[in-house]
């Protein structure tokens, strides 16, 4: 299926980080509504092509404005398929030490946030408060075949202000056949 007008919809989630606390969070998005994993007769498998991921980091509850530029707080985040984790509020989980690298096969999107002030504080930090790490493309999007995805993220300075963390999914419906489905579902296992 290409990436077209036609056959792409949004889903969207988010997370609130709590200020002054330390440890990780998550947001699931349910999908069961859009992935069926068995093929029967005719009828193929489907999965949920992801073709882009847009992330928005604001301040929490204040009419969504920018973060204040004495944000000093740094967290890295990931959109983790079938990770299961639930909605867990900052300090409920810590996210493993692998969960956002390149190797992890479940990771679908992820990215690093820097605080005005901590860029200030810290001549080696990115120029940049985002930093876009892996991100899905329209020509090859990451296709889930597991029931959900969760948003995480793992604070690394805790953050002054609450922080907002959303994310917005392009994706679409398609259609799978067995190989393909059978190689995808031992791909996504946690």
């Amino acid at each position: 299926m290409a990436y077209n007008i036609k056959d792409v919809f949004y889903l969207s989630t988010s997370a609130k980080i709590t200020k002054a606390t330390a440890s990780g969070g998550s947001a699931q998005l349910d999908l069961s509504a859009y992935i069926d994993p068995i093929q029967r007769g005719r009828a193929k498998g489907t999965g949920l092509a992801i073709y882009k991921v847009h992330v928005g980091i604001m301040e929490d509850g204040n009419n969504s404005q920018p973060i204040d530029d004495a944000e000093s707080g740094t967290f890295s985040y990931g959109l983790i398929a079938g990770a299961g984790f639930g909605d867990l509020a900052t300090g409920g989980i810590s996210i493993g030490a692998d969960s956002y690298a390149m190797t992890n096969s479940l990771l679908i999107a992820s990215g690093q946030f820097y605080g005005p002030k901590s860029m200030v504080a810290n001549a080696s930090t990115t120029p940049t408060m985002f930093n876009e790490v892996l991100t899905p493309s329209t020509e090859v999007p990451y296709v889930v075949v597991r029931d959900n995805v969760c948003l995480t993220y793992q604070i690394a300075e805790n953050m002054v202000d609450d922080t907002s963390l959303s994310v917005r999914l392009e994706c679409a419906q398609i259609s799978l056949d067995q190989s393909t489905l059978n190689q995808l579902l031992r791909t996504q296992t946690v």
